[in-house]
C-alpha cells in the first residue's frame, strides 16, 4: 500500500497576494481634514485681521532697544541657571548625606522654595529694606566688618537673580539627586574598593554617569528658566518683555508689540531645544541603542520606512 504524504504546502490554504492593498484608515482622513480647515482658517485670520500690524511687527523686531532687552534676558537666565546648578549639585549631596542635620536642611530648603511662588519671591527679595534696612557681614553676634543700605545692594538685577536663582536650585535639587539615585550602587562600592574618595567618587565615576539622566530635565528648566525671565518685568527690570511694555504703553500698540516677544521667545527657545537634543545625543553614546535623535534625522528615517516596499507574510 501506497502511503502518500501531505506536505503543509497542500494542506495549507493558498494565499492569492496579487490582490493585497494596504488597511485603510478613513478617521486619518477625517482628523488630517479638520487640521487642514483650522490651519487654513488661521492663515486667513493672520493674513486678513489688520489688527496685527504686521508692519509694525516688522519695524520693531530689529528694534535695537529689543535687541537691549534680549540680552538682559540671556544674561538673567544664565547667571540664574549657573547659580541653581551649582545650589542643586550642592543640595542634592546633602540630602544624600548620612548626616541627618544636613539632610535635615536641605530637604527644608527644597520644601520652602518649591512651596512658595516664583513671582512671590521676587517681590519679597526686590523689598528687602523694609525687612532688613543694612546688611552687614561680619561674626555672628560680633564685630561687623562691612554693611550697606539694602536699596543700594538690592538692585533689581541682583533680586531677580536671588529670585530665580535660589528657586531653580531647589528643582536642581531634586533633578540631580533623581540622576544620582539612578547610578548602580555597585559603582560606588567598586570606587570604594580601589580606594577613591567620597568626593573623587561623586566627580569622576557617579556624575559621568548621572549627566544621561540629568541632562535632560536640565534642558527642560532652561527653556522654563527663561520664560521665567519675563517675571521680572514686576520688579522694573529691562528684560524683553519689559521693554515691550514699555513701548506700547507710549504707542498703544499692543498686540504688535506681544507678537514680537512672542516671536523672540519662540526663537530663542528653538535655539535652546537644538542644543538639547545634541547634548542629550552625546550623553546617550554607548548606554542606549535608542538614542534621541534630532528632528530632521527622525523625520528622515520616518520617510524612509514609509517608503520602504512592504511584501505580505505568505504561510508556509
Amino acid at each position: 500500500m501506497a502511503v502518500t504524504e501531505k506536505t503543509s504546502r497542500d494542506t495549507d490554504p493558498q494565499v492569492d497576494v496579487a490582490g493585497a492593498a494596504r488597511t485603510r484608515h478613513p478617521l486619518r482622513w477625517v482628523a488630517s481634514l479638520i487640521l487642514m480647515v483650522l490651519a487654513a482658517q488661521l492663515v486667513h485670520l493672520l493674513v486678513t485681521n489688520d489688527n496685527f500690524e504686521w508692519d509694525v511687527v516688522g519695524r520693531y523686531f530689529n528694534a535695537q532697544i529689543i535687541g537691549q532687552g534680549i540680552v538682559t534676558t540671556l544674561e538673567l537666565t544664565v547667571i540664574a541657571m549657573a547659580v541653581g546648578i551649582v545650589g542643586g549639585v550642592l543640595l542634592a549631596v546633602g540630602r544624600l548625606s548620612d548626616n541627618p542635620l544636613l539632610r535635615a536642611s536641605c530637604g527644608a530648603y527644597v520644601w520652602f522654595f518649591r512651596g512658595i511662588p516664583v513671582l512671590v519671591q521676587l517681590v519679597f527679595w526686590y523689598n528687602l529694606s523694609a525687612l532688613l534696612p543694612r546688611v552687614s557681614v561680619g561674626v555672628p553676634f560680633g564685630p561687623e566688618f562691612a554693611s550697606g543700605s539694602t536699596n543700594h545692594l538690592i538692585t533689581p538685577l541682583l533680586a531677580a537673580i536671588l529670585g530665580l536663582g535660589l528657586n531653580e536650585a531647589a528643582y536642581m535639587a531634586e533633578i540631580i539627586r533623581g540622576g544620582l539615585l539612578a547610578v548602580d550602587p555597585g559603582q560606588m562600592e567598586a570606587a570604594h574598593a580601589l580606594g577613591m574618595s567620597d568626593a573623587r567618587t561623586l566627580r569622576r565615576i557617579v556624575l559621568p554617569q548621572a549627566m544621561r539622566f540629568i541632562v535632560p530635565p536640565t534642558g527642560s528648566q532652561v527653556i522654563n528658566m527663561l520664560k521665567a525671565t519675563s517675571l521680572v518685568s514686576v520688579i522694573a527690570l529691562a528684560d524683553l518683555l519689559y521693554t515691550v511694555q514699555s513701548i506700547y504703553n507710549r504707542t498703544f500698540q499692543t498686540i504688535p508689540l506681544l507678537i514680537v516677544a512672542c516671536l523672540w521667545y519662540l526663537v530663542i527657545t528653538s535655539v535652546l531645544y537644538v542644543g538639547q537634543s545634541f547634548i542629550e545625543r552625546h550623553y546617550a553614546r554607548g548606554a542606549t541603542r535608542n538614542a534621541p535623535q534630532g528632528f530632521w534625522s527622525f523625520v528622515l528615517m520616518r520617510r524612509r520606512a514609509q517608503a520602504a516596499p512592504t511584501t505580505p507574510e505568505v504561510p508556509s
